[in-house]
C-alpha cells in the first residue's frame, strides 16, 4: 500500500477525482482530504503494481491540472 499526497496549493482536486476515477479498475484506491492535501491511497496485486499505478495516477492528475490551469480543459 502507498499513500499520495497531493498539495491543495498545486492540484485542483476534480483532477485528482478524475484520475482517481480513470485508474480506478487498476487497484484499490481510496481517496481522502486534510487540511492542505488531497490523499490517494494505492494498493494492487503486488508491490511493483502498486508503485507504477501510484506513479502512473500521480503523472495524470499532474497533467489534468495544468492543463486546466492553462485553460484546455480535460479530457
Amino acid at each position: 500500500m502507498k499513500a499520495l499526497r497531493f498539495a491543495k496549493d498545486l492540484y485542483v482536486g476534480e483532477q485528482v477525482d478524475a484520475a482517481v476515477k480513470v485508474y480506478g479498475r487498476f487497484g484499490t484506491l481510496e481517496l481522502a482530504e486534510d487540511e492542505d492535501a488531497w490523499i490517494v491511497t494505492v494498493d494492487a496485486q503486488t508491490d511493483a503494481r502498486t508503485r507504477r499505478l501510484a506513479g502512473e495516477l500521480a503523472n495524470y492528475a499532474l497533467g489534468l491540472t495544468i492543463r486546466q490551469h492553462r485553460g484546455e480543459g480535460a479530457s
